[in-house]
């Protein structure tokens, strides 16, 4: 039986033994012959000492419903802490996996990056292989970032596609593809090159370039012609050139 229960019986009793108590009373009204009032008078005591035990009772669970109501305000309030905590932990926690998740996308495009990179490095190995002794070298007063953007304008302009391109903070190294020219007559050669550009950062305002080229002449037969070292040096220098004046050039670089 719950306390509410409780109380509303011994309310009840109370109630029933008041009303005994006002019929004992009535009942030891005089009315005509003298009656033996002892019996009457020892149980209107004993229920009126019942009524003050209950009125005790019901003081002692009004007492306790006090008490067990604040227990449960303060059990409500320690509940709405624990879900307002919880929302803190599982905002908290969507906050972490959208980082996480962001922080795993990132790794995964670098992941792809640094493939791609090491792709055009193994590509690139066999080609660079072929020395720069001989290559010709110019240092120009111009920073790292603006002599790049001309070597790629100028291979462009000229009608050669880079093959490999790499880029650090101090360097960047550029092969092209193979270009071939067919022969015009018999007279007059085709041609077949290639080139190797490489830039070292010497300064904040100095870049050294360096140009090398794989260059041959093909008769209408198909045959290879020799080709000397003055020649090869003259299309390097021409590449050279062609660069100087794209960053010469206004609003070209």
């Amino acid at each position: 039986m719950t306390r509410p229960d409780c109380l509303q019986l011994a309310w009840q009793l109370r109630a029933t033994l008041a009303g005994l108590i006002i019929l004992v009373g009535f009942t030891l009204t005089p009315i005509g012959c003298k009656q033996d009032e002892s019996p009457l008078v020892h149980e209107n005591q004993a229920l009126r000492k019942q009524v003050a035990k209950l009125d005790s009772v019901l003081v002692s669970l009004q007492d306790g419903n006090k008490v067990m109501q604040q227990q449960i305000n303060l059990l409500n309030q320690e509940l709405r802490e624990a879900r307002k905590q919880t929302k803190r932990v599982e905002a908290q926690r969507k906050a972490q996996a959208a980082k996480l998740a962001a922080e795993v996308s990132k790794n995964r495009k670098l992941a792809v990056e640094n493939q791609r990179i090491a792709s055009e490095r193994a590509r690139a190995i066999p080609i660079l292989r072929f020395e720069e002794k001989g290559s010709q070298t110019k240092d120009l007063s111009k920073p790292l970032g603006l002599v790049s953007k001309a070597v790629e304008k100028a291979l462009s302009r000229n009608g050669y596609k880079l093959q490999v391109s790499l880029q650090t903070e101090n360097t960047a190294v550029y092969v092209t593809s193979r270009k071939v020219s067919a022969p015009a007559s018999l007279e007059q050669a085709g041609f077949r090159n290639q080139y190797l550009v490489s830039l070292q950062k010497l300064s904040s305002k100095e870049t050294r370039l360096k140009v090398k080229a794989d260059f041959e002449k093909i008769t209408q037969g198909g045959r290879i012609l020799p080709v000397g070292p003055e020649e090869q040096a003259e299309i390097e220098r021409r590449l050279i050139a062609e660069i100087g004046k794209a960053l010469a050039a206004p609003g070209n670089v």
